[in-house]
């Protein structure tokens, strides 16, 4: 129980801090409903769920041999960070209930395999905890950090869709939905351009 809640202590932040999925996640319960939402939540955490389990058993290790792998990863990510916030910018026009964009299981796929900051939230917990896992729980402490991260992961992505929802349901006016439209695009562009900024590969 010590170990798990010194672990909910440092990984319930990262998991819950404004990213570019919990951004799309908020979007996509905004716009589609809950329910409507589910497959790019099964798109997203199957992609972490796959992505703890590689690096857990240590297969993520080679990454490290090619440190500028995930540079290029993040840069990829933000360009198409880039692209989705230009959807929501279309969806501002006339036509915008015709052409607003349903984020569906593939689109979260791709959002969380080019999401460098999963791939690094992963790594941070197993650097942190792995050895401490493996001291309680033996040669089921990888597993027991990945199932954690799941439901962590699972429980905190319907918390953002459930939010996206009620902040749409506040005023029905289609100003005000073009403004939560401009404000989805610029949190997204913002998380781009410092995904851009800040990345390595141009030190």
């Amino acid at each position: 129980m010590s170990l798990f809640l010194i672990w909910l202590g440092v990984m319930f932040p990262l998991v819950f801090s404004p990213g570019p999925a919990n951004i799309i996640f908020a979007a996509s319960g905004a716009k589609a409903g809950v329910k409507k939402s589910l497959p790019l939540l099964i798109g997203v955490d199957l992609v972490f769920f796959i992505k703890s389990l590689i690096i857990g058993l240590g297969l993520g290790q080679a990454s490290q041999s090619y440190p500028n792998a995930m540079n290029v990863v993040q840069l990829i990510g933000a360009g198409y960070l880039i692209y989705l916030a230009t959807t929501f910018l279309k969806s501002t026009g006339i036509d915008a209930e015709r052409e607003e964009k349903v984020f569906g299981f593939i689109d979260g796929l791709i959002i969380q395999l080019l999401n460098s900051k999963g791939w690094l939230m992963v790594f941070l917990m197993f650097s942190l905890f792995s050895e401490q896992a493996q001291h309680t729980f033996g040669e089921h402490g990888v597993f027991a950090l990945v199932i954690w991260l799941a439901i962590l992961n699972i429980s905190m992505h319907l918390v953002w869709i459930k939010m996206g929802f009620w902040l749409s349901r506040v005023s029905r006016s289609e100003c005000y939905a073009k403004s939560l439209n401009f404000f989805y695009s610029g949190c997204l562009l913002m998380v781009a351009l410092g995904l851009i900024i800040n990345n390595p590969v141009w030190a």
